[in-house]
């Protein structure tokens, strides 16, 4: 399979994630700004999945930019991070339906940190697939967020059996620490033509 086919199915079902997630914000029959203020709890529920899926997709799409090789393990691979990422949308309603309730946010913190778990996985395939001279292994040495960003989840997963709205503020905040993508990868890949001339020279 060509690298095209996978970014254009990847892209794809990021689309659509997102579409799903838009299409759950109802349109307030009323038309005074009361109707949009009880909207106000739901929207923001949409932004930070909106984010996650942003987060995830910005850094899938530098992961594949440095990958010059895909085989059936990183086929399966990037289809299970997908399988995740495609999960978003209906946790994001059930907490909405449910007024952040603790079992909701529970489980919408694991779905988010089996996406990077996912992700993490795709990248370990990817480096297998990959000689020890490639950009993609050279540049995905594990960082200083991974670990951090696990504990994170799982403190804020067992949070939300006390403090929902506490486990929200976290995966906020660990949302906020990934809106960089991989600082080596994306120094070695570099930027916009740059980066299109590194990887079509790398063979």
């Amino acid at each position: 399979m060509k690298k095209s086919r996978l970014e254009a199915f990847s892209d794809g079902l990021f689309a659509v994630a997102i579409t799903i997630m838009v299409l759950a914000l109802a349109v307030p029959h009323n038309v005074t700004l009361g109707a949009l203020r009880d909207l106000v709890p739901l929207f923001l529920s949409y932004v930070l999945s909106f984010v996650y899926v942003a987060v995830f997709w910005i850094n899938h799409h530098h992961l594949l930019a440095a990958t010059r090789r895909i085989n059936s393990m990183v086929l399966w691979g990037n289809l299970h991070f997908l399988f995740w990422v495609t999960l978003i949308p209906f946790f994001t309603a059930w907490v909405d339906e449910n007024h952040a309730a603790p079992v909701p946010v529970a489980a919408y913190g694991v779905v988010l940190m089996m996406c990077f778990v996912a992700y993490r996985l795709l990248e370990v395939l990817l480096i297998r697939a990959h000689d020890s001279n490639t950009v993609i292994v050279r540049a995905l040495r594990p960082g200083r967020r991974e670990n951090p960003t696990i504990v994170a989840f799982v403190v804020a997963i067992l949070m939300a059996a006390v403090h929902p709205f506490v486990a929200l503020g976290i995966y906020i905040l660990i949302a906020c620490i990934w809106i960089r993508p991989h600082p080596r990868l994306e120094k070695a890949l570099g930027y916009g033509d740059i980066c299109d001339n590194n990887i079509g020279a790398e063979k």
